[in-house]
């Protein structure tokens, strides 16, 4: 979900600021909803439970070039997600002792020896887990898995025969076509385009679009490269941080 300040928007009366989360929670929802995106390591017990993934965006400032914006905080956001490590547990009832004799053999008829019981709470082999625990762990979970192939989007602001990028506000209102094309890496090798949208009245040529489209890929491998780049910094630095604050409390 997108919500937006109104200082971000103060031009906007409040049916246009609603209006305009709306347009922006369905763009960001549809492209990073796709199945191809869907990560697979939410489950917790096979077709019981599993992690709900949410992601609530906020929209306290807006230059221009928003919704690059959005999808790159989007990607730090769920590049930064970890899913919590799981221990799945079985509940088992007491065993019964059979009546009867219970006296020991071989000369120890006067004492009595109390058979092992087996805990209620066993964690140790499950065969088939009814519920889960958390462990204690420095970490805080797992990454989700497929974090590298979260979108992110770059927006050709059409000036013809130009285009231009990261348009200030003022710029975006004078420009009368923009192409927002949103571009995943699962490898180097092979991009995948998850979402192509046209902005605004102008009209656009299908050969001039497919030029578009081969430097739009360009554009979005050189911020996904580099926005990688920092986020991997930040897992260092924050997973170094996480151990020493794990080893100060044990």
């Amino acid at each position: 979900m997108v919500a937006s300040s109104p200082s971000a928007y103060p031009h906007l009366s409040s049916s246009a600021l609603d209006d305009l989360q709306a347009d922006l929670t369905i763009l960001l929802h549809q492209t990073l909803s796709h199945r191809s995106l869907h990560p697979k390591n939410l489950g917790i017990l096979p077709k019981k439970k599993s992690w709900l993934l949410n992601l609530d965006v906020l929209v306290l400032s807006d230059a221009g070039n928003i919704l690059d914006a959005l999808f790159m905080a989007s990607r730090a956001a769920l590049w930064d997600t970890r899913v919590p490590r799981t221990r799945g547990v079985e509940y088992k009832a007491r065993p019964q002792k059979a009546g009867g004799d219970t006296t020991a053999q071989g000369g120890r008829g006067d004492m009595d020896v109390d058979e092992d019981t087996q805990s209620g709470f066993d964690t140790r082999t499950i065969h088939k887990a009814t519920d889960f625990e958390l462990p204690d762990y420095w970490d805080e979970g797992e990454p989700l898995d497929g974090r590298a192939q979260w979108p992110v989007s770059v927006t050709l602001n059409l000036e013809h025969p130009i285009h231009f990028l990261d348009a200030t506000a003022q710029e975006e209102a004078a420009t009368p076509l923009r192409l927002l094309l949103a571009f995943s890496f699962p490898s180097p090798a092979s991009p995948v385009m998850q979402a192509m949208r046209m902005l605004g009245p102008g009209e656009l040529a299908p050969s001039h679009l497919k030029e578009l489209v081969k430097v739009g890929e360009q554009y979005a491998r050189e911020i996904s490269t580099a926005l990688n780049s920092k986020l991997k910094e930040e897992d260092i630095r924050r997973n170094q941080k996480a151990r020493e604050i794990f080893e100060l409390h044990r």
